[in-house]
């Protein structure tokens, strides 16, 4: 019986710590985009435009002298 005296108020404790970090994480935007993280891995690598592409495009003897940005 002693056990719960300490133990209910722990697991209140941690609880609202709980619901705290929740609420912060809310407050600090951590859930307004849950799509786009998802679908941006698919297509990171897809820009013609992107650095590593052109430098794998173009071998490891051209990467690493300085290129003319890549014109659009």
């Amino acid at each position: 019986m002693p056990a719960l005296y300490v133990m209910i108020p722990a697991a209140l404790l941690l609880v609202g710590v709980a619901i705290y970090i929740f609420f912060w994480a809310v407050d600090s935007g951590q859930y307004d985009d849950l799509d786009g993280p998802a679908h941006s891995v698919l297509f990171d690598d897809q820009d013609p435009n992107h650095l590593a592409a052109i430098d794998e495009a173009n071998g490891p003897e051209q990467a690493s002298k300085p290129q003319d940005p890549p014109r659009v």
